[in-house]
């Protein structure tokens, strides 16, 4: 599977090219999950390098923290089964980063903050 497709790349750049200029807060783009376990990433922005993400990172311990991460070593990662890790292909979302990364600390993973999401906006 591609991780990032030519139109997410212009959406993350954009978002990227945004945030250089002024304070930015986009909701993300696309959201990247291991089929095995716990770890999910959602990427706001995309450097220049066409590699280092920013956004909100799970790695499944109970302490999602905003970075960069490399698109390159989540694309290398081996999971078991021979399977990799997975773009979320219905992933959609109007929420601003900052209102995930503060749901998803208060909830312990994004897995969680995406279950309260779904949730307010059904009630």
């Amino acid at each position: 599977m591609e991780l990032l497709t030519p139109p997410l790349r212009t959406t993350l750049r954009v978002n990227a090219d945004a945030a250089a200029r002024r304070r930015h807060d986009p909701p993300p783009a696309v959201k990247f999950f291991n089929p095995c376990g716990g770890a999910t990433w959602l990427a706001t922005e995309l450097d220049a390098d066409g590699d280092t993400l920013f956004g909100l990172a799970d790695l499944g311990f109970g302490c999602p923290e905003l970075g960069s991460f490399s698109l390159s070593e989540i694309a290398a990662i081996r999971l078991r089964f021979g399977l990799r890790i997975e773009r979320d292909l219905h992933f959609t979302s109007t929420a601003p980063i900052s209102a995930w990364a503060d749901l998803a600390r208060r909830t312990g993973s994004i897995i969680a903050a995406e279950a309260a999401l779904v949730r307010m906006a059904k009630a």
